[in-house]
């Protein structure tokens, strides 16, 4: 495994404490406590996926396909149909195989989500990693809500070395975007990354605004690759859920990021989401540098969760 991977692993282990503890430690006890495979070994199991964030239709799913893996190989030991489960977990989480297609092409990514989830801090990180491959960025200062928003992007743009077009505090987001994307394309960008307000309490405004940035960028750019991120707080559980819930109905959410997991029992949410509504988690960050948001790995998520380390590459 390359070092910044093993390092970024090593975080993870230690991010999921709080949430291996709430699940994993469940779910061994009763593999430990039955001796054989039963209605109600089935039944403890599922309580504590679900106790565990993973929610009712991810826990359905997972326990539908152990019931048939357990059935198709004739296991009796409870122990043994642990694997069966980890990988059940893992299969939940697969990623497409283009997830990452925006950085083959000249795209536009539109980070959305509530205040206080590290929007833009994930927007400056993002910047960061991209320009490190080699991309060049703008970043597009559109929370013109917040002045906070305004300074904390051009000192992620500035810390990152990414070009970044702001208006003024109160400013119309969508002007700012249309500049953006006039910059965008005289200066060859190959991805343009919006920061956007999340005042969810002021739904409507906050919605109609989110709309009008979409034709916007589909009326002056509609040959750029799109993608929409929505920014989640692990910390809150089913709560990201209902926010994902109301942002779907203003915009196409191709992608979640996941962040704050470093301090959250909550983390099985991150299998929750994907299976509630089928929007992978594209990226999970857990802590304040630029290489603590890192591509999400349904492999190395579950691994991490379980502590297998040994299974890593």
């Amino acid at each position: 495994m390359a070092e910044g991977k093993k390092g970024f692993f090593s975080k993870l282990v230690a991010g999921l404490t709080k949430t291996r503890d709430n699940i994993v430690s469940g779910i061994d006890s009763i593999f430990n406590g039955f001796s054989s495979i039963d209605d109600e070994f089935y039944e403890e199991l599922e309580e504590i996926l679900i106790m565990g964030d993973i929610g009712i239709n991810a826990t359905t799913s997972i326990m539908d396909d152990l019931k048939e893996k357990v059935k198709e190989n004739k296991i009796k030991n409870p122990i043994d149909c642990k694997e069966l489960l980890i990988n059940s977990i893992k299969e939940q989480m697969e990623l497409g195989d283009n997830a990452y297609e925006f950085e083959n092409k000249m795209s536009i990514i539109l980070v959305i989500g509530v205040n206080g989830v590290g929007k833009t801090t994930s927007v400056g990180k993002l910047a960061g990693q991209l320009k490190e491959k080699g991309k060049k960025v703008i970043v597009a200062a559109a929370d013109t809500f917040r002045a906070a928003a305004i300074e904390q992007l051009t000192e992620w743009a500035h810390r990152a070395g990414v070009d970044i077009i702001a208006q003024q505090e109160g400013s119309d987001p969508a002007a700012v975007i249309y500049d953006a994307i006039a910059a965008a394309k005289s200066r060859k960008a190959d991805v343009l990354i919006c920061d956007t307000a999340g005042r969810l309490h002021n739904k409507k405004n906050l919605m109609e605004e989110l709309k009008k940035i979409d034709r916007v960028i589909n009326r002056e750019f509609p040959e750029a690759y799109r993608e929409n991120l929505i920014v989640l707080d692990g910390t809150t559980g089913q709560n990201a859920l209902s926010q994902l819930k109301q942002f779907k109905e203003a915009t196409d959410v191709s992608g979640i990021i996941l962040t704050k997991l470093d301090g959250t029992a909550k983390g099985g949410i991150a299998v929750a989401i994907q299976a509630e509504y089928g929007i992978p988690v594209k990226y999970i960050g857990i802590g304040e540098q630029i290489e603590d948001l890192q591509k999400f790995h349904a492999e190395d998520f579950v691994n991490a969760l379980f502590k297998k380390e040994e299974k890593m590459e």
